[in-house]
């Protein structure tokens, strides 16, 4: 099965998913994200990004295939879970309750990758403030996922990473300059 990267951020996430997001090639993995974000801003943000980067991003909506060289992001009023739906990943959208204060939440998508895709997830957890995505990424990586954690130095607000290191769940700490090379460098590593 497809490997699948999720991306969860928060404070000063916006530029940090530029930076990861416009130096992937156009036949990486498909890639669902998480970005704490009012809902009247997760369209235009996905647009913006579209229009930067070398893949397809869109604003996630219910039952788009998570294909090759695209991205989907969480609108800013559901939860973004990925689904199994035959020998495809889907978005599945979500407006139950908030999770770590947060909808969309960042524990939920990587919750939902730890139970449907597991061993062939990579987690990719950036800057922001509290803990959302810390349970979610140990829980992927007891599924066989391999995490990447931002590193303090290059994080607007090292919360969320940090709570994730500390919790157990991330696999290497990255400066987000170097992130996008180290997630395709052990997805090569993977195929050989």
């Amino acid at each position: 099965m497809d490997k699948l990267i999720v991306v969860g951020a928060s404070t000063g996430g916006t530029e940090a998913i530029k930076d990861f997001l416009i130096k992937l090639p156009p036949g990486c993995p498909g890639i669902a994200i998480t970005q704490h974000m009012p809902e009247a801003f997760t369209k235009s943000f996905a647009q913006r990004l579209d229009n930067l980067c070398r893949i397809s991003v869109k604003e996630a909506e219910n039952g788009d295939r998570i294909l090759p060289g695209h991205a989907f992001i969480a609108p800013g009023h559901s939860h973004l879970l990925v689904k199994r739906s035959g020998a495809n990943y889907v978005c599945e959208l979500s407006d139950g309750p908030p999770v770590n204060r947060h909808r969309p939440s960042v524990d939920v998508l990587f919750r939902s990758a730890a139970n449907h895709v597991g061993k062939n997830a990579i987690g990719v957890i950036l800057t922001g403030m509290g803990k959302d995505g810390a349970k979610g990424m140990l829980e992927m990586k007891q599924a066989g996922a391999f995490n990447f954690a931002q590193d303090e130095a290059s994080c607007v607000v090292f919360g969320m990473p940090k709570e994730a290191i500390l919790t157990g769940g991330v696999d290497e700490v990255v400066p987000l300059q170097g992130m996008a090379a180290r997630v395709m460098a052990y997805l090569a590593a993977c195929l050989t």
